[in-house]
């Protein structure tokens, strides 16, 4: 018995043993008690397809994963918690997350993630906290968090947001906490939060809200904890704030210098309410709030005389603890709020009072606040007007002249669809408030110099759909922070650079559907835009580009498309080494030369060639590529080959379809290629006619190919960096010219462009 049982206790620990081992990585750590793995700062490019499928949690910290392939984590159907910072994520696959049902805490800070797509979470059914700060968001798709369901708190803090669409969070029913702080969100949509039924705390501090997006608020009627500090608002109308259950509310260090007596009246709860470091110097007491015990005004230029007296008394009888100091006059400066005796908050009489307070201005550099009567607020004929919203709006109303006389507070103007012809110099005298101003649809044929004058704050201008020609080089004089300018649908023969070289803060510039022909240095002159960072040509009559017309250190996004344009530009694009994106679909490019993206490639993320009748990519079309390119789409041309591809090792997108490539020998290495890529690539044969229509990756005809044949050779090369490229080329299989039976004689190939460093501004801080 004692002999069976020593062979049953060998037999047992050799079986044991090396299983454990190899369920554990090497570069891992494995606790089998608490079912944890650790792999922190291995410098892991994929997530180790070895560890234990029961494992709970794993840590992959400090790794470089870059991205999230489909199916990432089949293999661990068991974890609850997944820690993904500083991984140097890109971005995330429809799908990486599928498997994991069980999966309650998922940690992605500190990556570099641009955007949440629609697929991006599917699959974590049971995630109740989701962390992505610190990453380069600059949009939410509707729909990216569908699946989430059972989230408690979502992070989206220090990202790049400014805008938040409708049905951003649709699908967060049991949400409590929302961190979307240390962005740079200035507008958000009506139903931004619709659906967040079980929102309980907002934190939007941090961000450039210059008004209170009532709209978006109403919808929070659960929501208990608002904090919106750090934003410049500079005014909260009447019933600004409707949410019935909240008690705490943060609008300290904002830009408040006014505040209406009823802009709480629809937060009966709120006990706690911060309005400390604005620039108040005078309160009425609050009508609504009957909970209130604490208001904070501390950091605010408070004057204390007769006219604090109200909010003084109120605070006394409600049991409202005051806090902050008089600002003056100087026999009270720096007494706490709650401790002035009601005596001592006095006014003269009214020529005393105003001899009184330019006394103290004189000695103190304070004047005492007088109350003003509350304006009337006036609206032009056939508009209306939102004054709390601060927008107005004269759409479809007939109009022949621009009407004059909104409130002064007016942010966003809506005049589209009337038939205003020409706008005459001055023609928005009193609107030096608009940040966003609407002429699309408005027949304009003419604006004369100095139409936008005195719109220093305009942000965003909207001429689109009208019957523009030419524009003055005043036309946007007196307005320069004009950063999106949304010219398309005119009838532009050029672009109209004098007038564009009065906007030094442009960023965005719309110019598709218009009748431009060519681009000239003296047209766009990029040197007198400094910001501008996205440029959209598309639906032009464009067919050539002229050397030193597209020259720009910081322009990332050029749009192409729909023009006539029979070659690649290369050389007008040597000059924009931080191209990011590049559209050329449907212009009649008939073959892609070599070498003819070498000056962005160092930059190019993006590039789309759909539709161009595209009979040829030659070989080293693609030069250069490999080290940016995460999305090609050479869609609905005339290929029947394609370049090698494999030197394109980040990519994330590649649509091949409707090419009628010809399924031979020649294509095993896309083939090849394709079965060793984690992306989904769809290509279609169009020949020989028996295979027409059948999926690349499916049809059988290179099993016949020649294993060792030149082209397979190829492929299977994976030696040292320096022996990749050399395989040698039988004499049958070399190139020849249609002239005779000559070897084609290649160039030797372009040499390899260097990223050249550039100045980085503000505004890329901003958007970048």
């Amino acid at each position: 018995m004692a002999l069976l049982a020593l062979l049953v206790l060998v037999a047992t620990s050799v079986l044991t043993v090396p299983v454990e081992t190899s369920k554990c990585p090497s570069v891992c750590s494995c606790d089998s008690k608490t079912l944890s793995v650790s792999c922190v700062g291995r410098n892991l490019k994929q997530v180790p397809p070895t560890i234990d499928e029961i494992t709970v949690k794993l840590d992959l910290r400090n790794n470089a994963l870059e991205q999230l392939p489909r199916g990432a984590f089949l293999h661990t159907p068991y974890l609850t918690h997944l820690n993904l910072q500083r991984c140097n994520i890109m971005s995330v696959k429809e799908g990486a997350f599928r498997a994991l049902g069980r999966l309650v805490s998922l940690n992605l800070a500190f990556n570099k993630i641009h955007i949440l797509f629609q697929e991006s979470f599917d699959g974590l059914s049971a995630l109740k906290e989701l962390n992505l700060e610190h990453n380069r968001l600059e949009e939410i798709q509707p729909g990216a968090f569908m699946q989430l369901g059972s989230l408690n708190l979502l992070v989206l803090t220090h990202n790049q947001l400014v805008y938040i669409p409708n049905m951003a969070f649709q699908g967060l029913h049991n949400i409590k906490w929302l961190h979307l702080s240390h962005n740079s969100i200035n507008n958000l949509a009506a139903e931004a939060f619709a659906s967040l039924f079980a929102l309980a705390r907002l934190s939007l501090d941090h961000n450039e809200l210059q008004f209170f997006p009532v709209q978006a608020m109403n919808r929070l009627r659960e929501v208990t904890r608002l904090e919106l500090s750090h934003n410049p608002m500079i005014y909260l109308g009447e019933e600004s704030i409707i949410m019935p259950k909240l008690t705490h509310l943060h609008l300290d260090h904002m830009s408040l210098q006014d505040l209406s007596q009823q802009a709480f009246s629809g937060a009966p709860l709120l006990s706690v309410l911060d309005l400390s470091y604005n620039q108040l110097r005078h309160l009425e007491p609050l009508s609504g709030p009957k909970e209130l015990s604490s208001l904070d005004l501390t950091g605010n230029p408070v004057y204390c005389n007769c006219y604090l007296r109200p909010l003084r008394n109120w605070a006394r009888t409600r049991g409202v603890k005051l806090q902050g100091v008089c600002s003056g006059p100087p026999h009270l400066a720096d007494e706490p709020l709650g401790m002035v005796a009601a005596v001592d908050l006095r006014c003269r009489s009214r020529g005393g009072e105003m001899k009184e307070e330019e006394e103290e201005e004189g000695t103190a550099g304070r004047s005492a606040p007088r109350p003003t009567a509350k304006p009337i607020i006036k609206c032009p004929a056939r508009c209306q007007c939102d004054v709390e919203g601060q927008h107005a709006t004269c759409e479809g109303r007939g109009h022949t002249k621009v009407p004059r006389g909104f409130p002064a507070k007016t942010q966003l103007l809506d005049l589209r669809s009337n038939s205003f012809h020409h706008l005459p110099s001055d023609t928005f005298k009193g609107a030096a408030k608009v940040l966003s101003l609407h002429l699309e649809n408005c027949s304009i044929q003419e604006v004369e110099s100095g139409a936008f004058q005195g719109m220093k704050h305009l942000y965003y201008l909207y001429l689109s759909d009208n019957l523009l020609t030419f524009l003055e080089a005043g036309a946007f004089a007196g307005a320069p922070q004009l950063t999106y300018l949304h010219l398309e649908g005119n009838r532009l023969t050029q672009v109209p650079g004098p007038a564009l070289s009065q906007l030094p803060s442009l960023f965005v510039l719309h110019l598709e559907r218009n009748n431009i022909s060519t681009l000239q240095p003296s047209g766009l002159m990029t040197s007198m835009m400094p910001e501008l960072r996205e440029l959209y040509l598309s639906n032009n009559s464009l067919m050539a580009i002229t050397d030193g017309s597209l020259d720009s250190a910081f322009l990332r996004t050029l749009h192409l498309a729909w023009n006539r344009l029979n070659q690649v530009p290369t050389r007008a694009l040597s000059k924009t080494p931080n191209l990011e994106e590049l559209d050329l679909s449907q212009n009649p490019v008939d073959v892609v030369g070599p070498g003819a993206f070498l000056p962005i490639s160092q930059s190019l993320k993006r590039l789309h060639m759909d539709h161009m009748n595209m009979r040829k990519l030659s070989r080293d079309a693609l030069s250069g590529l490999g080290s940016a390119l995460r999305a090609l789409t050479v869609r609905g041309n005339q290929l029947e080959e394609l370049p090698d591809l494999r030197p394109l090792k980040h990519l994330e997108v590649l649509d091949l379809e409707e090419n009628p490539l010809r399924c031979d020998c020649s294509l095993m290495p896309l083939h090849r290629w394709m079965e060793n890529v984690s992306l989904e690539v769809s290509a279609t044969c169009g020949h020989p006619p028996e295979l027409q229509g059948h999926l690349l990756k499916d049809v059988q005809v290179f099993k016949s190919c020649p294993e060792h044949s030149p082209l397979s050779q190829e492929v299977k090369v994976q030696g040292p960096p320096q022996a990749r490229g050399k395989t040698k080329v039988s004499k049958a299989t070399k190139p020849r010219s249609k002239a005779g039976n000559k070897p084609v004689q290649r160039k030797p190939a372009a040499p390899r462009m260097t990223k050249k460093k550039t100045a980085v501004s503000k505004r890329d801080v901003a958007f970048n």
